[in-house]
């Protein structure tokens, strides 16, 4: 089945577009999606095939993945996420919707097979079109980066070619226009001392 490239505007997300997509992350399809970096691939965080399916493609096992997830705002962290101080609270409420990707200790509610989990990724992309998925499914997405180190970057920035490279492996490839090449800026919370794991598109100034 050829993957549907759908044009979605990030000032301005068409509702029954965006409905759309959602109905296919609740049916348990994949969907790769604009954020405010690179282009992410992502399905419902609740879905178990769909997660393994994700997990077959990256070729890496479901439980030992390091996929972040993607929320609306941070009013459901705790959902994920344990009990975190003042101090980590202020980092994340200055720094997001940004560019970053901050690693929190895992909660109690972690779906099934994330349990085992200490640390959770989360994101909340500057990008109005992946809220607004994630508002309407009304629970995270788990997202991964496509980009392959060794690629050329357009195959990562395009949607056309998005969709050309990944048609047979996924359901709908949104068009939200061309796609960042610099990932997300990576940051581990859960040590006495904010770390930078990984700097990309998020100044880590901020800190």
């Amino acid at each position: 089945m050829a993957a549907e490239l759908i044009r979605i505007y990030d000032e301005n997300p068409a509702p029954k577009h965006i409905s759309k997509v959602v109905e296919v992350l609740k049916k348990g399809g994949l969907v790769i999606y604009p954020t405010d970096t690179i282009y992410g691939l992502g399905c419902d965080i609740t879905n178990v095939s769909a997660l393994e399916k994700i997990a077959q493609i990256k070729n890496v096992k479901l439980e030992k993945s390091n996929f972040s997830f993607v929320c609306e705002d941070l009013s459901n962290l705790s959902d994920y996420v344990k009990q975190i101080d003042t101090a980590t609270f202020k980092i994340l409420k200055r720094c997001l919707p940004g560019p970053y990707t901050f690693i929190l200790p895992g909660g109690n509610n972690l779906p099934n097979v994330f349990k085992k989990r200490k640390t959770v990724g989360i994101r909340v992309p500057d990008n109005n079109i992946c809220r607004a998925i994630v508002n309407g499914l009304g629970n995270p997405i788990v997202s991964t980066s496509i980009r392959d180190d060794d690629e050329v970057l357009e195959y990562g920035t395009d949607p056309e070619l998005i969709r050309e490279k990944w048609n047979n492996l996924v359901d709908i490839v949104i068009d939200g226009g061309y796609g960042d090449n610099i990932p997300s800026t990576v940051i581990d919370l859960t040590t006495e001392e904010p770390q930078v794991i990984r700097e990309g598109k998020g100044s880590v100034d901020i800190l």
